[in-house]
């Protein structure tokens, strides 16, 4: 399944596990947004287009990160006028996962994620400690001798010119 999203002045093509990079959203890393505007939805040859927007369809996302983008170089220059200017811009964006995309009424679908840690402390619980490994004795340095460091060769004098 696909979706048609707007966010930012534009319009991405998302599906489910999609990476995209928007213009910054307000929002702290790792909490989830929703984007309302939804422009067009489709799965295989079924295709629903909104007018402007399908009602009731979002698109959940994770967000990932909030960083600058990379940057851009802005030289201006009139010739023979000894006129030359220098700027960069970066641009703040994020970065966001598609999770879920869901049409007009339909129900997020329950995380299985969050199951699999609460089953895992109960089998912690339930098994007994056993004691922790004896270490192996750390192994003693060898005693190796150490060839002499070899002198650094002797520089010659520099041949002098004579007229």
């Amino acid at each position: 399944m696909f979706a048609v999203i707007k966010t930012g002045g534009k319009q991405y093509k998302v599906a489910k596990g999609d990476v995209l990079i928007v213009e910054r959203l307000d929002s702290e890393d790792g909490k989830t947004i929703t984007f309302d505007e939804v422009l067009m939805m489709g799965e295989g040859d079924k295709i629903t287009v909104g007018a402007p927007t399908i009602a009731g369809a979002t698109v959940t996302a994770d967000l990932l990160e909030t960083r600058k983008g990379a940057k851009v170089i802005i030289f201006k220059k009139k010739r023979r006028k000894d006129y030359r200017r220098t700027k960069g811009h970066r641009q703040v964006e994020t970065v966001v996962r598609v999770t879920d995309i869901l049409a007009k009424g339909a129900k997020p679908a329950a995380k299985k994620a969050a199951a699999k840690p609460a089953a895992k402390k109960a089998d912690d619980k339930a098994a007994p400690k056993a004691a922790p490994a004896k270490k192996a004795p750390a192994k003693k340095a060898a005693t190796a001798k150490k060839a002499p460091a070899k002198k650094p060769a002797a520089k010659k004098a520099a041949a002098s010119k004579k007229d």
